[in-house]
């Protein structure tokens, strides 16, 4: 009987220490799975909070590009801005030298010729008919009114202080004296100025009244030098 017992007892203690090392093991293993997991969402945490701190540095990388491109667009504008402010300077520029007879200059536009009537014996007075200063005044304001750009007497370039006077059968422009005939060139719409001195009772009616010899010409490309002494 106490063969049995001591049996028995060795039997109950080798499935004591069985289950007791299977707890063990079991307790084991949980806290290492429990440690490992642990681990990896504290370093699946770092990840995304560098993530999210790479996208927040991104976007603010890309505000500060918007920025900056902005400045750049607002630059380009405003260097458009000075161009054209200095485009259209150097445009104006060029139209006064052009008005003051400083450049060459070269277009279309019309020729008049004025000159003094034939010899008429029975005219007591030659002034009767040649051409004075103020017929060759007509004509070149009548230009100047209809759009010319320019505009030469003889080849001598007019300024803005140019002066005409009459000295018997001649003419001083600017102190040079040219006689008859005189012929005015200027540029411009040869239409519109051809029109303008053909207007009924305008200057060509006058200066044919007044015994002057009339001659225009419409001219495709005219050329005209800067003045005496000027480049």
């Amino acid at each position: 009987m106490r063969g049995k017992h001591v049996v028995l007892s060795l039997v109950c203690l080798v499935l004591g220490f069985i289950l007791a090392f299977s707890f063990s093991l079991a307790n084991s293993e949980q806290a290492e799975q429990g440690s490992r997991t642990n681990g990896q969402w504290k370093q699946e945490e770092a990840l995304r909070d560098q993530i999210l701190e790479f996208q927040q540095k991104n976007n603010n990388l890309q505000e500060d590009l918007y920025e900056k491109q902005d400045k750049v667009v607002n630059m380009e504008k405003e260097f458009s801005k000075e161009k054209q402010i200095y485009f259209n300077l150097a445009e104006d520029a060029e139209k006064y030298r052009m008005y003051l007879g400083k450049t060459k200059v070269k277009g279309p536009g019309v020729t008049v010729t004025l000159s003094d009537a034939k010899y008429d014996p029975e005219e007591e007075n030659a002034n009767n008919y040649i051409v004075h200063e103020h017929h060759v005044f007509k004509v070149i304001n009548e230009l100047y009114i209809a759009g010319a750009s320019a505009v030469a007497i003889n080849g001598q370039r007019l300024k803005h202080d140019s002066y005409i006077l009459c000295n018997g059968p001649v003419i001083q422009i600017d102190g040079i004296e040219y006689p008859a005939p005189f012929k005015i060139t200027a540029i411009g719409d040869s239409e519109v100025l051809s029109s303008a001195m053909n207007i009924t009772g305008g200057v060509k009616d006058q200066l044919v009244n007044d015994n002057i010899i009339f001659e225009m010409k419409k001219e495709s490309s005219v050329i005209l030098e800067p003045t005496i002494g000027e480049s």
